[in-house]
């Protein structure tokens, strides 16, 4: 589905999958071979598009971030996707996530409460054709009811707390993960429903940026809150 990348890109992305995913204990082949078709430099500023495949997080602005490739995989193992999935992610950003996810799923729902991100994030997209995700603005911290119950729900940014309305939009056998935890300290946890019961896991210790929003946090909440820039990144 995407556009091929240059061979310097490819080269680079083949390296990003086998030293900082496969030899660091991810073993879904279908997310290690999405990760490396998906071009991530094409979802960075043009200036960063060479440090698109470091082991770290990049600045997309508005104080936000492409999350550190480790963390993207690890989520996305997680979710344990396959092809009949539909899935909600809270917080679009640059897209890039969307797209790995459009890979490994039958249908997207992406919400994003800056507008300028995912306008951006649909063109790149629609330059991707990919064609099985919609793009919403809105409060991701409320989910998308419209289109519930969703088979796995993504979530790109640290809530205090679950937010109950993304637990009320997963479907039986469904998977939520997400970073849960203030600011000097998160985790990434995967919430799993089974016959009405959650199951509550925690992942890793992690840092990302604050989930904004009704079932989020506050925005006066969130000032001090380290630079969307230099988090999104596993605490290994």
């Amino acid at each position: 589905m995407p556009v091929p990348a240059t061979t310097s890109y490819s080269a680079k992305r083949a390296l990003m999958v086998w030293e900082q995913l496969a030899q660091r204990g991810i073993r879904d082949q279908r997310v290690l071979d999405a990760m490396g078709r998906v071009p991530r430099e094409r979802f960075v500023p043009p200036e960063m598009a060479g440090s698109a495949y470091e082991d770290r997080a990049l600045s997309i602005g508005h104080r936000q971030t492409i999350s550190q490739p480790y963390i993207v995989a690890l989520t996305l193992e997680a979710l344990d996707l396959d092809e009949s999935h539909r899935v909600l992610e809270v917080g679009t950003g640059s897209g890039y996530v969307t797209a790995l996810l459009a890979e490994l799923a039958r249908e997207v729902v992406t919400l994003e409460v800056i507008p300028e991100l995912s306008s951006e994030a649909e063109e790149r997209l629609r330059e991707l054709s990919y064609g099985n995700v919609t793009l919403v603005t809105a409060d991701g911290s409320r989910g998308f009811p419209m289109r519930a119950p969703y088979h796995r729900i993504a979530v790109a940014a640290a809530a205090p707390e679950v937010p109950p309305s993304l637990v009320d939009q997963l479907d039986e056998g469904g998977v939520l993960v997400l970073p849960v935890g203030g600011r000097h300290s998160q985790v990434l946890r995967r919430v799993t429903r089974r016959r009405g019961a959650l199951r509550e896991e925690d992942l890793c210790a992690c840092v990302f940026v604050p989930l904004l929003g009704d079932e989020g946090w506050e925005e006066r909440e969130t000032r001090g809150w380290p630079e969307g820039g230099k988090h999104a990144e596993a605490r290994l």
